[in-house]
Order: structure tokens, then C-alpha cells, then sequence
């Protein structure tokens, strides 16, 4: 606290003797008191800086990304007539208060009402009134492309190739992949946004689309379409769908709000998830790009994340819809997964906000080691919050001879693998990145199973094709019908990239040789 109020002192005095005559009183006074021999020094050291960014040595050109797919004039011919459908706010089933067996056994109960200080954003983060960008623009000349960071380096057009043959993936995969991406561009909404619930109705659309998801929240949408472009390479400065990217990103510029906020226009339970999927988005094309027009807006969305973590309670740690609210294991995953695409961006987020995440999930945990993991703490495990949660735990540190992750990973992979029958999206995509991550046997087990799974439930024919039906009610499917095909598809997609959206995280490198 007293750093802080050093920090606001500083700046205080500093815009005080702006206002008083600008950088020039500043300037005046420093060299005022300055040696002769240490100002002759400086303009020496800048003069040879200034003939060092003169010279301007030509670089290679940046290998263009090319996803290779076709949907024939027949399969884009057809399709379904389609009831217009109403679409109605629909609320996440609840698993309410629900009594614990006997027989569980509960990892460090909680205490009682831990109260802990709000958190402080982090220092040397500039005031964002008015400097959060309100579309992005594009440079007139190309820029050299963006280091990537090593959890990134899939993405690059040089070494996606060799990480889908070292991880697993086929043709087939990258082929259902970019049919995916292809529906997804051709339901992009004329501002640069996407639907969840009128998807139906963009202009590329022939209306034959059935599958409208049945809760409203643009924000989401948009943020969830764009997921799966950035992990295929594609960004708002190359690539074959750098339009739709760059559209997409200008529409979530102009609907963040001053403090960062995300969250759109929808139903309160599904606001902080918006806004945590499209925190990811601006993170990862910052990353991607090095665009300081993104900087800005991504440190913001973390921020307000940061200030919505509870800490208070039975369970400090958590999110849930609104920000402070006491936490729930679904809506802490997307949140951490925000957090960490902003560390992995070389973004500033504080280490006791994940100190305070881990603290919650030793309360969601349903075993001693932590091998399943609740809804809420005091919940019964479910496959869905198991895998979320494990993902967390990855990322947050253990190890992959953890007993706890080496339990859940062969609970998932021997109770709940990969089954047409019982599509469940959302819990597919957290238990592949788990999986992936844990390598080995496991992984190569599930990814087997996954893969043909999803190819095969790919739509193949009509103006559908390239997408994935949506498919049961509830948390059982992953709530499929309540965000519907949009939500489907871009989930699908990014399981589907799995091979090099994010590199291993316990040392495979399967980049080793790539050009």
C-alpha cells in the first residue's frame, strides 16, 4: 500500500510540473545541474544509436500461411429449411447444495470466512481513460513478424507442419480444421461480430443453418470465432482470413469499456465467461503480433480479472458471474486461461492471483490428492470440472508425476474417453489440452479416439458443411444447444488444433528441426 501511494505521489508531482510548463521544466532542471563532460557523453551515445537504427538490414519475406481445404458446389448445395427460432435467455443448470457421500474425502477443509485485502492492479500500468485504442489500424508498410513466444511457436507457418506430424495429427484433422475456419468466416456479421443465437442471419448466410445457439451474448460469440483463427497462425496482419481477424478485433476494441470490461450485452451468467474468452483473444494477437494497439486493451482485460477474483469467504480464489462473487471451477478455468495467455504475451499479472486460484481448487478438489474436482467445493466430481480444473493445475505447476494429475489423467481416459454417442464439447476441449500436455501413452490413446470422433461429426454437406451440429441439453453435453452451432464449431476447431495451438508444457519439443 505504501508503494502505491509513492507511485500516485510521483505521478501527482510529475503532472504538476507538466502542467506548469511541461517536459521542458523538467528537461530544463535536469540539464541545469548536469556536468558538461556527462551532456557531451549522452550526445555522442545518441548519435550513435540514431546511425545504428539508420541502417535498415533487408530481411527475408515471412512465410504466408495456406490452409488447405475445398468444399465442393455440391456440398455447398442443399441443406435443411429452417424454422425461425426464437432464442430465450437461458440459465447453466445449478448443481445446487448437494450433500457429499460419506465416503469422499475432502482435501484441507475449508476455514471459515477468510478475508483477504482487495488486490492492487499491476504497477506501471498507464491510467486507461482515453488510451484504450477504439479500433485498431493498419500499418502502411509490413511489419517483420512478431518473436512468438515458445507456448505460441506452433502457430508459426514453418513449424506447424512438423508439430502435427510429431503430435499426432493427420491430414484429415487439418483438412476438418480449415473447413471449420471456412464456415466460421462465412457467418462473420457485417460490423465484424459473430452470434450465438442469429448466426443465421449474416449476409453470407443462405438461412438453411439450423443449430442457433439460445443465449445472447455477441461478446462471446465473437471472442470464441476467433479463438480458433489465431491458433491456426491467423492474425489481423497475414494470413488467408487477416480481414475477418482484423474486423473481429476492431469490434471487441469498440465494445471494451474504460476499466477493461469485456463482458458484453447478455445474460449476467454469461458475462464473465465473455469476457475472460475474449481476454484470451487479445492476449494471444498481441502475442502474435507485437501490435502495441493491443497491448493496452489485453493489460486492461486482465486487470478487471484480476479485481473480479474473490477474496472473501468460505473459498477465496474463484470467479464466478459477477466480479468478487464467491467461485465456481468453470468460470475460474477461462479466467486462469486469460491470465496465463497474459503471462505467456510478457503481460504483468500478479503471482498472488494464481496463488489465490490454486487455493480454491484445494477446495474443489473431492479426493486427498486431487484427482477429481467439483463444480463448487462441496460438489461431487464431475468429468467436465475434473478436466478444467486439471488443466489449471498444469498450469499452475504440477508436475507431471503429480499422483494427483497422473490419477485424474487415468480417470478420465478409462471412465470418460471420447464417445460419439455422448457428445460433451466443452468437457472435450479441456480434457484434449490435459491429455496433450500430459503426453505419452494417455495422449495418444485419447487423441486417437478424439480425432476420428470429431472428424466424423463434422457437417459434411450444405452450407452447414464444415461445421458441428449442436447436440443434447445441460452440462451432459457440454451446453451445446445453448450457445449452438457457433459455439460448437469453435470449440471443435480448437480441439482440432490441439497439435500446435499451445506447446507441450512438460518439455517435448517437437519443434526440434523444423525450417
Amino acid at each position: 500500500m505504501a508503494a502505491a501511494e509513492v507511485h500516485r505521489g510521483a505521478r501527482a508531482h510529475i503532472r504538476n510540473i507538466y502542467e506548469k510548463g511541461g517536459t521542458a521544466v523538467l528537461f530544463g532542471n535536469l540539464l541545469k545541474d548536469l556536468p558538461a563532460w556527462l551532456i557531451s557523453l549522452v550526445v555522442h551515445l545518441v548519435a550513435i544509436l540514431l546511425l545504428g537504427l539508420w541502417y535498415d538490414e533487408p530481411s527475408e519475406d515471412s512465410p504466408s500461411i495456406t490452409l488447405a481445404t475445398s468444399i465442393s458446389y455440391e456440398d455447398l448445395e442443399g441443406g435443411r429449411d429452417m424454422a425461425e427460432q426464437t432464442p430465450e435467455a437461458f440459465e447453466f443448470e445449478d448443481p445446487g447444495a448437494i450433500e457429499m457421500p460419506g465416503n469422499v474425502e475432502v482435501a484441507g477443509a475449508p476455514s471459515r470466512h477468510v478475508d483477504l485485502e482487495p488486490m492492487e492492479v499491476p504497477i506501471d500500468v498507464p491510467d486507461p481513460v482515453g488510451r484504450l485504442p477504439s479500433a485498431l489500424t493498419r500499418s502502411t508498410t509490413p511489419l517483420p513478424p512478431a518473436p512468438m513466444g515458445r507456448m505460441f511457436a506452433g502457430r508459426d507457418p514453418q513449424a506447424r507442419a512438423r508439430a502435427v506430424e510429431r503430435s499426432g495429427g493427420t491430414s484429415f484433422t487439418e483438412a476438418a480444421g480449415a473447413r471449420g475456419l471456412k464456415f466460421l468466416a462465412r457467418h462473420q456479421n457485417p460490423d465484424g461480430s459473430w452470434s450465438l443465437e442469429k448466426f443465421h442471419r449474416s449476409p453470407d448466410c443462405d438461412r438453411t443453418c439450423d443449430g442457433a445457439g439460445q443465449m445472447r451474448n455477441d461478446a462471446a460469440a465473437t471472442a470464441l470465432a476467433l479463438l480458433p483463427f489465431l491458433g491456426a497462425g491467423q492474425t489481423h496482419e497475414e494470413g488467408e482470413y487477416a480481414t475477418e481477424v482484423f474486423k473481429g478485433l476492431n469490434w471487441l476494441l469498440r465494445h471494451q469499456e474504460e476499466d477493461g470490461d469485456l463482458r458484453g450485452e447478455g445474460p449476467r451468467i454469461s458475462q464473465m465467461y465473455a469476457h475472460a474468452q475474449a481476454a484470451i483473444v487479445l492476449c494471444e494477437a498481441y502475442a502474435m503480433t507485437g501490435d502495441e494497439q493491443l497491448r493496452e486493451a489485453a493489460q486492461m482485460a486482465l486487470n478487471f480479472i484480476m479485481h473480479a477474483q474473490n477474496t472473501q469467504g468460505d473459498w477465496p480464489g474463484g470467479w464466478r458471474y459477477e466480479p468478487g462473487e464467491w467461485g465456481d471451477t468453470s468460470v475460474l478455468g477461462w479466467q486462469l486461461m486469460a491470465l496465463k495467455s497474459g503471462q505467456m504475451s510478457y503481460l504483468q499479472v500478479l503471482p498472488r492471483t494464481f496463488e489465490m486460484a490454486g487455493y480454491y481448487l484445494d477446495r474443489a478438489q473431492t479426493d486427498r490428492i486431487g484427482e477429481r474436482y467439483g463444480y463448487q467445493p462441496g460438489h461431487p466430481p464431475t468429468e467436465a470440472m475434473t478436466a478444467e480444473a486439471l488443466l489449471c493445475r498444469q498450469y499452475l505447476g504440477w508436475p507431471k508425476d503429480r499422483p494427483g494429475l497422473k490419477s485424474g489423467v487415468q480417470y478420465l481416459l478409462r471412465e470418460h474417453p471420447p464417445n460419439r454417442k455422448q457428445p460433451n464439447i466443452y468437457y472435450w476441449y479441456y480434457a484434449t489440452q490435459v491429455m496433450r500436455h500430459f503426453g505419452g501413452e494417455p495422449w495418444e490413446r485419447w487423441n486417437a479416439k478424439m480425432s476420428e470422433t470429431l472428424v466424423a461429426m463434422q457437417e459434411k454437406r450444405g452450407h452447414a458443411a464444415g461445421s458441428w451440429t449442436p447436440r443434447g441439453q445441460g452440462n451432459s453435453s457440454g451446453h451445446a444447444e445453448t450457445g449452438g452451432r457457433i459455439y460448437m464449431t469453435s470449440l471443435a476447431v480448437c480441439i482440432l488444433e490441439v497439435y500446435y495451438r499451445h506447446m507441450p508444457l512438460y518439455g517435448e519439443d517437437v519443434l526440434e528441426g523444423a525450417q
